[in-house]
């Protein structure tokens, strides 16, 4: 029976290819990644967080704003981290600065 099993020998390993640039290439993907990561996702966000830091600070008594909730009214009085907006005839709602959205053009309230 041992003729119906033939022998197995070892065949010598390839040669392995050599990498063109060595480790420079391998580097070129992730740093590609990160500066495309770069463009489309952290520069744009700062960008929009900086535009909302001005706005927070360039509000002023009398602005029609819109908050994150949905809220819309009229500021009435302006505090260091606390906004009161009246949304209502004689209803005032305290907010955070930060949660206002949107200051809207003037007479934005009355068309609604």
């Amino acid at each position: 029976m041992s003729f119906l099993i033939s022998d197995a020998y070892a065949q010598a390993a390839p040669a392995a290819a050599a990498a063109p640039e060595g480790g420079l290439m391998g580097l070129l993907f992730p740093i590609g990644l990160i500066v495309i990561l770069y463009f489309f996702m952290i520069r744009p966000q700062v960008k929009r967080q900086k535009e909302h830091r001005k706005l927070v600070e360039a509000l002023a008594k009398g602005d029609e704003v819109q908050t994150m909730g949905g809220l819309m009214g009229k500021i009435t009085d302006i505090g260091d981290n606390f906004v009161k907006v009246e949304v209502a005839d004689n209803t005032v709602v305290t907010v955070r600065r930060t949660s206002i959205e949107a200051v809207m053009p003037k007479g934005s309230l009355k068309e609604l």
